[in-house]
């Protein structure tokens, strides 16, 4: 048996296909989106944090040059105490 085509075939489903995909492909947004992580926001504040230790050590340090700086013995040792009782 034989099959004759009587005239061209103008159905193309790979056409209809892509047709579809890029009327898809129109509709969604182009832009990129960037999320930062947790810990990425708190690596930045640790910057900030950074410069704040800093400027305290160089006023300590100026405090000891100078003369000034004053050491509370009682408040060393209860300091002392607390950190061996808290990491037995």
């Amino acid at each position: 048996m034989k099959i004759h085509h009587i005239g061209p075939m103008t159905v193309n489903p790979y056409q209809r296909q892509l047709a579809k995909t890029e009327r898809l492909a129109a509709g969604k947004a182009n832009g990129d989106q960037v999320e930062i992580s947790k810990e990425a926001k708190e690596l930045q504040e640790a910057s900030s944090w950074e410069q704040a230790r800093q400027a305290k050590l160089d006023e300590l340090r100026r405090q000891i040059e100078n003369g000034a700086y004053q050491v509370d013995p009682r408040a060393v040792a209860k300091r002392m105490i607390e950190y061996y009782r808290n990491h037995r």
